[in-house]
């Protein structure tokens, strides 16, 4: 077992709300500077720059995984994460039909910029990518998981966005393997106030939007990683969170 360091929620460029300066490059090269060894794109509604960010990351030496920051109809987000890149391409593709077609005002909310590997503009998303969809929670986690998904509640710790804020628990109902926080400070503080909480595995992320929000090396998941290979930790990975295999019975959560 070895210690692998995450940020499993970030923003390019193709989320308005992200930086210019969010390019799959310049994530992935911050990343690796701060010490990092697993990152994740999750982009609102889109895994539309996953392709070049997985392609930038095993350039500078991280795992990579492609995933989404997804928008339901109750305006709650939550983190879908795909252990192969062609099944978030493919989910990506279906999710079009679930949104609203708003046009973006790039003077008030901020650019969507596809970009190529060597972070050149290929297109500009013309619609709002945040907005919500019109997927219930329920729906958004059933369409999720049949494209092989990880579902999981994004920064559960937040007022804006989040599953707690938004339904004043976390429900029964979908039956989430694992959830995030923003502040791991929080963890304690929640746990008491919904016992199920305790029962979940946990990942602390930055939703980053500047380069300079990345996580520091601080959370870490211990992963089997023998024989070595990017493929194989990240499975691994996959399979801590969700508690299978070698996982299922490990009490201690990902931190």
């Amino acid at each position: 077992m070895r210690r692998y360091y995450y940020d499993l929620h970030l923003h390019s460029c193709l989320s308005p709300c992200g930086d210019d300066d969010m390019t799959p490059n310049n994530i992935c090269g911050m990343a690796a500077l701060k010490g990092l060894n697993i990152v994740a794109l999750t982009d609102h509604n889109t895994c539309g720059n996953c392709e070049s960010f997985m392609k930038a990351a095993a350039a500078n030496g991280l795992i990579g995984v492609a995933g989404m920051e997804l928008t339901t109809s109750e305006d709650i987000h939550i983190v879908c994460l795909f252990e192969e890149l062609r099944d978030a391409l493919e989910f990506s593709s279906v999710l079009d039909a679930y949104r609203t077609p708003f046009p973006n005002r790039e003077d008030i909310f901020g650019k969507q910029m596809y970009l190529d590997e060597n972070d050149e503009l290929v297109r500009v998303e013309e619609n709002f990518l945040p907005i919500a969809t019109s997927l219930s929670l329920e729906a958004a986690y059933e369409l999720a998981l049949k494209h092989n998904a990880l579902v999981y509640p994004a920064h559960i710790d937040r007022m804006a966005n989040g599953i707690v804020a938004t339904l004043g628990t976390l429900p029964d109902t979908p039956d989430f393997m694992c959830v995030e926080y923003k502040d791991s400070e929080k963890i304690d503080e929640l746990s008491k106030q919904i016992p199920s909480l305790k029962n979940k595995r946990r990942v602390v992320n930055s939703d980053a939007h500047f380069l300079w929000d990345i996580n520091e090396a601080e959370n870490y998941i211990e992963l089997e990683d023998e024989p070595y290979s990017s493929a194989y930790v990240r499975k691994q990975m996959f399979m801590y969170l969700r508690g299978e295999g070698i996982y299922a019975d490990k009490k201690d959560k990902a931190l």
